[in-house]
């Protein structure tokens, strides 16, 4: 029997998603992220040329009444 050890790292969400992840977590298309953030509807951090969409973000989004509204 092999028992396996869960770590922090394991379970914390993950504080910065790129647009591929934030798409596939809210499952809705990356040209919708690309929308949101052309128009300023959901925050984003830059590193370098990367667009980052804070995990915070993410759950305000996942919290509205219906997505469409946003995008």
């Amino acid at each position: 029997m092999t028992l396996t050890r869960t770590t922090t790292q394991d379970t914390a969400p993950r504080l910065l998603y790129d647009r591929r992840e934030a798409a596939r977590q809210l499952s809705i298309s990356v040209r919708s992220i690309d929308y949101m953030v052309t128009s300023r509807k959901i925050a984003t951090r830059r590193i370098g040329s990367r667009v980052l969409i804070p995990h915070e973000e993410l759950m305000r989004l996942a919290n509205t009444a219906d997505l469409r509204s946003v995008a």
